[in-house]
């Protein structure tokens, strides 16, 4: 899990530096990993994740099989490429609390910033995208991995949350906003993505469950009744 230094409080919104543009080995890793990531997509869906091999992915994107071995520790591994680095992504943004926001605001703003880039875009869209979620609905051992994905991403953001507001929510309360906002996007993903969507479409299909998701738990960090007192 990222070491994120915990915030306690807010603190005042500075202007960050824009990222340095990655150099020309950066961009030629970019390419690589990316034809690995189409070259497998394509092979899976065409012939079945287990009948396809990881010799058959390096060949059809002309590389060799230790250049994968370099990129990704397996096959399985290829069609979650980037779910490390979003949770990763999210756990920072969650934590970078922004002046009078509670824990609803931090999630969705979290949210929001990520899916806001050409990236994500590219990234949740199109036909890969399609294909990696019909491959994971139809083979068994890819909805394992997607299970531990979910759990992890779970855990982490839960993490954070209660580490940002630490004084504003028990754990239990932590558990189930992320819960929450976890359910509604991967159900609305496996609901949406087979069909093929645009971009747009799908960013603002995932936006929506966000929304919805997280209205149930607004009054997050709000105060408590004593005993006796009425029920939120």
């Amino acid at each position: 899990m990222t070491d994120v230094p915990a915030t306690t409080g807010p603190h005042p919104t500075a202007t960050a530096a824009p990222p340095a543009a990655p150099g020309l080995r950066e961009r030629k890793k970019q390419r690589t990993r990316a034809t690995l990531i189409s070259a497998a997509v394509e092979l899976m869906h065409a012939k079945g994740y287990d009948e396809t091999t990881v010799a058959e992915i390096a060949s059809a994107a002309e590389v060799s099989t230790r250049t994968f071995f370099a990129y990704f520790p397996s096959k399985e591994d290829i069609l979650f490429a980037e779910t490390g680095q979003r949770i990763e992504d999210a756990v920072r943004r969650v934590t970078d609390r922004r002046p009078g926001e509670g824990p609803a605001d931090a999630l969705l703003r979290a949210l929001l910033e990520a899916l806001d880039t050409s990236t994500a875009a590219q990234e949740l869209s199109g036909e890969v995208a399609s294909r990696r979620i019909r491959l994971v609905l139809s083979t068994p051992a890819l909805q394992a991995g997607a299970m531990r994905c979910i759990t992890s991403a779970q855990r982490d953001l839960t993490d954070a949350l209660l580490r940002t507001f630490p004084d504003e929510l028990t754990p239990a309360e932590a558990a189930a906003a992320v819960g929450a906002l976890v359910g509604a996007l991967v159900n609305t993903a496996l609901t949406v993505l087979p069909d093929d969507p645009a971009s747009g479409e799908l960013l603002d299909a995932i936006t929506t469950a966000a929304t919805v998701a997280l209205r149930g738990i607004g009054t997050l960090g709000a105060p408590r009744p004593g005993p006796g007192g009425p029920s939120v």
